[in-house]
């Protein structure tokens, strides 16, 4: 019997909550503040004798992400005190949740939610070889933890999963999700098993493998490298007759490696009991937090918005993602859609996605009026499209009208056939090879005919009116 060996992979995703204020203090959460130690106070730094007070709109930023993943909201909750030490947990613990989540389960692009709570950041750590030092400017700062079941098995799930739950976070509005700022973090829960070859998944309750946890991955590419060198790791040392350790493993991104950071802990290391500096939530009993009052408060989400973009503009399925994940183009790509009334959607979205996206933050200075308008003149021919391309580059220098622009620059497109008839003669005459071998069935010279029409009007041509009176005029 084959024996391969078959990853399984859970995530648990912190992300920094967008709120005003600290998670139990009035501190100002504010990612950009380079100045260490000046958002902190005597609640947030654990002082004797302070008290804590549960931040609100971090309540509820949690229960909109469960509404959104279609998660079962809490009726009861509590805030418990996780006991580690660390030189950035100013206060010896951290408040957490731990018997009783604000969310349980829910699902979010094909992978099952296990929960999502909330809790308090850290403060961060930097060290110079000789000196630590530590900026409690985090420490206290709103954290939503997500936690996936171990359903996915490779690291492009993993990317995947994780990019989405960054759109949904920032659509709602609850987030930035910022991974270079460190406003969301990863950790990968990874296990190798032996698995029969000859079966497709293996038997239901199959004990997974030992499991790892790789800490802080601080972007995607780093959670996908990281995941592939962990399962690399794994197979080979079971290959070999060996055992994996359960542990606790960082990345180091310039050997592209894992590194054994500690023994893993287990629930009852961390001495979990409810805070008794914090009141118990009773959220049945808020009528803020009434389900359908939070539902009337939901942002559009990544997924809702790809149902209405398939159904209303029947795009191509690559210019859907292309909106998903850039939000003022999607928002431009829409307001002209509108002026469009029925008309051309891909041809708009095909100038949005390769010309205008192409330039940058300085195309979004073209209105959707304008925009649509010259569609609508490339779509019936008007502008040939290298004409509409030379028509947006002014559009954003001037500001000025598509249509103004065109007439200055004399890019109309020449359709008269009066007009061109003249061009069509020229041409025929001073081609008599290709008008022959036209003539004895080589259809496809005709767009060299066509393309020395454009050369003698200097672009100014219609070509499909050209392409017609050569037809016309060769038969």
């Amino acid at each position: 019997m084959d024996i391969k060996y078959k990853p399984t992979i859970g995530l648990e995703v912190h992300a920094e909550l967008k709120t005003k204020t600290k998670m139990f203090c009035a501190c100002k959460n504010d990612s950009d503040e380079e100045r260490p130690n000046v958002n902190i106070c005597p609640v947030c730094m654990g002082h004797p004798g302070t008290l804590p007070v549960i931040n609100k709109e971090a309540v509820r930023s949690v229960l909109k992400v469960g509404l959104a993943i279609g998660g079962e909201l809490a009726r009861f909750s509590e805030f418990d005190r996780k006991n580690y030490f660390y030189p950035d947990i100013p206060k010896g613990y951290q408040i957490s949740q731990y018997k009783y989540p604000l969310v349980s389960g829910g699902e979010l692009a094909g992978v099952s939610i296990t929960r999502v709570h909330l809790e308090e950041d850290t403060g961060t750590s930097s060290h110079d070889g000789e000196h630590s030092l530590v900026n409690f400017n985090r420490a206290g700062v709103p954290l939503m933890e997500l936690v996936t079941e171990p359903v996915m098995h490779s690291s492009e799930e993993v990317v995947h999963f994780g990019k989405e739950l960054q759109m949904l976070l920032q659509y709602l509005e609850v987030a930035e999700a910022n991974m270079e700022k460190g406003e969301m973090r990863l950790e990968a829960n990874i296990s190798v098993a032996p698995q029969r070859s000859d079966l497709e998944e293996g038997p239901k309750g199959q004990t997974l493998g030992t499991k790892v946890e790789v800490k802080n991955l601080n972007s995607f590419r780093a959670a996908e490298r990281a995941v592939e060198y962990e399962i690399k790791r794994q197979t080979e040392l079971l290959e070999s007759g060996g055992k994996v350790d359960q542990e606790t493993r960082g990345w180091n991104e310039g050997k592209q490696s894992t590194f054994s950071q500690r023994s893993k802990e287990d629930s009852h290391d961390y001495r979990y009991f409810p805070d008794p500096d914090l009141p118990k939530l009773n959220l049945s009993l808020v009528p803020e937090f009434d389900k359908e009052v939070l539902m009337s408060q939901l942002k559009e989400t990544p997924n809702q918005k790809r149902d209405k973009f398939k159904k209303d503009y029947s795009i191509k399925e690559s210019d859907v993602e292309f909106y998903i994940s850039s939000r003022d183009f999607s928002n431009l790509f829409e307001a002209s859609a509108k002026e469009l009334a029925g008309g051309d959607f891909q041809l708009l979205s095909n100038y949005v996605v390769s010309d205008l996206s192409g330039i940058g933050e300085k195309a979004l200075k073209i209105s959707p009026e304008d925009l649509a308008e010259l569609i609508k003149m490339a779509g019936s021919g008007e502008v040939s499209s290298r004409g509409a391309k030379d028509i947006i580059a002014k559009m954003i220098e001037t500001g000025e009208a598509p249509k103004v622009i065109a007439e200055k620059s004399g890019l109309f497109q020449k359709s008269d056939e009066g007009e061109l008839l003249a061009v069509v003669e020229k041409i025929v005459g001073e081609n008599p090879e290709v008008v022959t071998e036209y003539k004895a069935g080589k259809a496809e010279v005709l767009q060299f005919l066509v393309g020395q029409g454009m050369k003698a009007s200097k672009g100014s041509a219609n070509p499909k009116v050209l392409a017609d009176l050569f037809k016309q005029k060769l038969s």
